[in-house]
């Protein structure tokens, strides 16, 4: 712009001096009458006539070269614009994706806790069922007291009473929120009732704390482990859609979606199928 300024302040001097030697070969054509002073009054004119031409092509060429920056300028605004609406949608779509990520996992932790009541329902159901018929035996046992010795004790009642309170006690931290006790309660009621018929529930809710701690990765194996030791577990499938949950946590989205496509395939008539459709249709919804 500064280049431009001088320019134009260069040819405003040279039409003002066109100017006036104009005026003074007007004037000096009305004193000189002379052959030779007429004909240097007709050079200096075609000398003049020559310049203002020079003068007009050189403001010909400043007015397109100003043409010309204004289009390149007009050419960097639209290709700035065009890139930040660019960004713009890229940002829209980022939090679009993360949107449908975050209700697939609030309809996932939704599911498992439905779950989680249900079965916490279900065996407080069997523990009542149970302790009716203990007391209706002991019940039965005294009216026979007074005529008969009294039975030996049945240590394996008591050890499987032992052993459901046990179960039931880590379900109740679990459920109360108490995450890291809950752990440590199934892991010990594994490790003392190996041929318990609870294991695999016990095996899932371990896993099941374990995920609520944050531990992704201890969860995942814990299910493959129930998965591989207790295949005819009604907990499969509840324990490979959490595989893949902790597959997607650990950024690991391909093997989730293949974890979910087996789910599927495998398990077309599970309570989460519903739930993994959606996920995987999430998972295939963003971009690599």
């Amino acid at each position: 712009m500064i280049a431009l300024n001088v320019l134009a302040r260069r040819l405003f001097g040279q039409i003002t001096a066109v100017l006036c030697l104009l005026v003074f070969s007007g004037n000096a054509s009305a004193f000189l009458e002379d052959s030779g002073a007429r004909k240097d009054i007709k050079d200096l004119q075609e000398k003049t006539d020559q310049q203002s031409l020079q003068v007009k092509n050189q403001i010909q060429e400043l007015i397109s070269s100003i043409k010309s920056l204004e289009n390149r300028l007009q050419g960097v605004e639209l290709t700035i614009q065009s890139q930040a609406l660019m960004d713009l949608l890229a940002q829209v779509e980022r939090v679009s994706g993360q949107i449908s990520f975050l209700k697939g996992d609030l309809e996932v932790i939704q599911h498992h806790l439905d779950q989680a009541l249900q079965r916490e329902k279900s065996l407080y159901e069997d523990i009542d069922s149970r302790l009716k018929k203990l007391e209706a035996a002991a019940a039965s046992q005294q009216t026979q007291a007074a005529a008969t010795p009294a039975p030996a004790a049945n240590p394996e009642g008591a050890s499987q009473a032992a052993e459901t309170k046990q179960f039931n006690d880590a379900m109740t931290q679990l459920n109360e929120g108490q995450f890291k006790l809950a752990f440590e309660s199934f892991n010990q009621f594994i490790q003392a009732n190996p041929s318990s018929k609870l294991l695999p529930e016990a095996q899932y809710h371990l896993a099941l704390s374990q995920f609520s701690l944050k531990n992704f990765k201890a969860a995942m194996l814990t299910q493959q482990k129930l998965i591989s030791l207790y295949p005819e577990s009604t907990r499969i499938a509840d324990a490979k859609m959490m595989v893949a949950n902790c597959q997607i946590q650990l950024s690991d989205i391909q093997s989730a979606k293949q974890t979910l496509r087996d789910l599927i395939a495998q398990h077309p008539d599970s309570e989460v199928i519903p739930v993994a459709k959606k996920r995987l249709a999430v998972l295939n919804s963003l971009k690599k």
